[in-house]
């Protein structure tokens, strides 16, 4: 009888190639780790390239962390045609004569900058009536969408050799929608506008530095899941009380949280975190 293979815990930072969906990047995963409980932090669309931060085992019980952090993206906008992607894998629905210069452009940017509202794209995995957007817009259907709100505190424009392409890096909370983003800055102009080459160089604490490839990423301890998280070491006591869903005294905790509690081997032990004001239990790492 085949040996069991032993069960994986930790993270990796993988740099998603173009061609590849996020899930297609987690079923490789499971392959190379032999481990089914793997997940990632942030979908990227399948031609879109860059960070992916995936947790393995026990890992994924923290993604959520890791999902609510701010994102770095750099992209190209073509000016002067839609498509009905959003993107530059769609067919062109509308085109435009366009002319403008660095200025205008800039000003429109930041009028898309701040907090604002979003309708998500139809080819976007929201959920709208317990379906994914884009399962559909494959079947040629549009539904009406809510807006939400986000937040882009930076949508930084140089320009290119191409009058009606420019290069766009820009900082937004999770959640926001880059090919939303710039099909909005092409309407501010008068007309519209499409994305290419998206890619993600930084999520929360992670950036585009740490990566590997699908293959060769390293796995990272699960304390990773945690990095910018406030430490508490706790003492033996503590983590007994903690194991067992305890929570800490108040006086052991300062700031808004969450809070990494490690071990004195710096071993991760939980997260809690605070919820309408309360110290919580957010996470145990079983033993």
């Amino acid at each position: 009888m085949a040996r069991k293979p032993p069960t994986v815990h930790g993270m990796a930072l993988i740099d998603k190639p173009a061609g590849m969906t996020s899930h297609d990047v987690v079923a490789k995963l499971r392959k190379r780790f032999s481990e089914r409980r793997i997940g990632h932090a942030g979908t990227l669309d399948p031609e879109a390239t860059g960070l992916l931060v995936v947790g393995i085992g026990n890992a994924t019980r923290l993604l959520r962390f890791a999902s609510a952090s701010y994102k770095t993206y750099e992209v190209e906008i073509v000016l002067g045609s839609e498509t009905n992607t959003l993107d530059a894998s769609g067919e062109v629905v509308a085109q435009h004569q366009m002319s403008v210069g660095a200025e205008q452009v800039r000003a429109a940017a930041r009028t898309l900058t701040g907090q604002i509202e979003q309708v998500p794209p139809m080819v976007s995995a929201r959920r709208v009536g317990g379906r994914r957007l884009h399962e559909i817009a494959r079947e040629g259907l549009v539904v009406d969408r809510e807006p939400h709100p986000v937040t882009v505190t930076s949508f930084e424009i140089q320009s290119t050799a191409d009058p009606l392409v420019w290069r766009a890096v820009v900082d937004c909370s999770a959640g926001t929608y880059i090919r939303t983003l710039a099909a909005d800055l092409g309407v501010a102009l008068g007309g519209g506008a499409h994305i290419r080459n998206l890619r993600r160089t930084r999520s929360g604490h992670y950036g585009i530095g740490d990566c590997g490839t699908i293959d060769e990423s390293p796995l990272l301890p699960v304390i990773e899941l945690t990095r910018g998280m406030a430490q508490i070491v706790l003492s033996d006591h503590e983590i007994s009380l903690v194991q067992n869903g305890g929570r800490l005294k108040l006086n052991r905790v300062q700031g808004e949280g969450p809070w990494a509690l490690v071990d004195s081997s710096q071993n991760l032990v939980a997260v809690h975190e605070k919820r309408d004001g309360n110290v919580v239990v957010g996470v145990v790492i079983p033993k």
